[in-house]
């Protein structure tokens, strides 16, 4: 399974990743009443979103970090008819309590390792015609961060930062027609210091953090920190549109 998160702290800074998730819920098109899920729901502020347009609808939210679902469960407890949460790991065969009409995810696929397989993992429990809308990092996304840890000597990199030909391909491969892929830039700026680090911590660098001794870890993030040129992080997002062939 995905490592765990904190999820809390995830909740309260992710801002970015809210934003730019409910635009891409907006490129959905849903009459109310689907079946759509949340492929990577997170603490659930995005499926919040996602429910809004499915008054008549279901949202299956799934994450591979129980902490996440917890920490959704509470956060949609008004929406508790409307939902149900899911254990799962995206590279795995996914078993799923009733048919979709389409997927979302947003900032999720860039931390599934294995591409190949969550697109046919994705496309096997979709019909023909499901909708498939996503955003996640790609291409350049943090290059300024990746580069720092190249001279800290961190190389063991968990990201899959595709292009779009290489994600379309893949797409294709697994049976879907892909009606649009791109790349935008969304550039973030944080306060330095302490709300810088504790995003890196949280976001970012969780992977790295979580298995380095405690006493390195405040040194380790002030470090990268003070390698940025400016408290800013040059994220890059590959957007996706398809439907299952």
């Amino acid at each position: 399974m995905p490592r765990e998160w904190d999820a809390s702290t995830y909740d309260r800074i992710a801002d970015p990743m809210t934003r730019w998730g409910s635009s891409v819920v907006s490129r959905l098109d849903l009459r109310g009443g689907e079946t759509v899920l949340d492929a990577g729901c997170g603490s659930g502020r995005v499926t919040e979103t996602l429910l809004g347009r499915l008054p008549e609808g279901h949202v299956i939210a799934l994450d591979g970090s129980a902490a996440m679902l917890a920490e959704a469960r509470r956060r949609l407890t008004p929406h508790r008819s409307a939902v149900t949460f899911v254990h799962a790991d995206l590279q795995q065969p996914l078993e799923l309590p009733r048919p979709l009409d389409a997927v979302y995810s947003g900032a999720t696929f860039h931390w599934v390792a294995d591409h190949d397989a969550l697109f046919r993992n994705l496309a096997d429990a979709l019909p023909p015609g499901g909708q498939l809308v996503a955003q996640y990092g790609g291409g350049q996304n943090i290059a300024s961060v990746r580069a720092i840890l190249g001279e800290l000597g961190v190389t063991d990199l968990p990201w899959c930062f595709a292009t779009p030909d290489e994600d379309r391909a893949r797409l294709e491969s697994a049976g879907f027609a892909v009606d649009d892929i791109w790349l935008n830039d969304e550039r973030v700026e944080f306060e330095a210091g302490e709300p810088l680090q504790t995003y890196l911590a949280t976001v970012v660098l969780n992977w790295h953090i979580d298995r380095i001794p405690e006493a390195e870890r405040r040194p380790f993030l002030a470090e990268v920190a003070r390698r940025l040129p400016e408290p800013v992080l040059d994220y890059v997002r590959l957007n996706v549109m398809a439907h299952r062939v």
